[in-house]
């Protein structure tokens, strides 16, 4: 698959994924708000828009074979009170609005950032994080997660949720590990530059097809 439309390009998953994607030669095609903000790898072309916007999307998707997706529900920090700065359940309508573009393009295959405990794997986080979600805001990214989740299960694409332990911006570590929930026990954290990788490999090897691993750094 060497067209890829990726979104959340800007994000600090996506300038990962926009360079590991060119430099295995891939021609890549990134939506996002303002071109001139980024730096584009050789290999990367930018479309000005939003995946808020469907008509953006079907501009950026035109010509590709497969969708990541770097997205991401955010606040104004990594505090867990800290203000929602994207509009409600931004992640879900963006992830509608691709996968009704991947159906008019005839793409099938979409690898998507997701965290753990999102969806079916909600039951298994520890009760007090599970606590602390519920009474900060955190809980809006998680909404969002279970929505994308969701959409995804109904739909008749190739997904794979990518499931994130806690994400770190450390420099590459080796291979990341992954696995089904419940079974093996993940490590504490996963850094984004390996995060960006095991996207692509999943992409590449056309793995986990479907499914929603856990994955983590094996080093802590």
């Amino acid at each position: 698959m060497s067209h890829l439309l990726v979104l959340g390009g800007t994000g600090r998953t996506g300038i990962h994924i926009l360079s590991e994607a060119a430099q295995r030669g891939h021609f890549v095609r990134a939506l996002v708000r303002n071109p001139d903000a980024l730096q584009a790898p050789a290999g990367v072309e930018l479309i000005q828009g939003t995946p808020s916007n469907i008509d953006d999307i079907r501009k950026a998707a035109s010509g590709t074979e497969a969708v990541v997706s770097a997205l991401n529900n955010s606040r104004a920090s990594d505090n867990p009170w800290a203000k929602p700065v994207s509009p409600p359940m931004f992640m879900t309508d963006a992830t509608r609005n691709t996968l009704t573009v991947m159906e008019e393009e005839g793409i099938h295959r979409i690898v998507v950032t997701s965290t753990m405990g999102a969806g079916d794997d909600w039951a298994r986080l520890n009760p007090v994080f599970k606590a602390l979600i519920k009474v900060s805001n955190l809980k809006a990214g998680y909404d969002d997660h279970h929505g994308v989740d969701k959409l995804l299960r109904a739909s008749d694409v190739d997904w794979t949720l990518a499931r994130a332990v806690a994400l770190t911006d450390k420099p590459l570590s080796g291979p990341p590990r992954a696995a089904e929930a419940g079974t093996d026990k993940p490590g504490p954290r996963i850094n984004r530059a390996d995060l960006a990788r095991f996207l692509l490999d999943t992409l590449e090897k056309d793995t986990w097809n479907r499914k929603a691993p856990l994955v983590w750094n094996a080093k802590a």
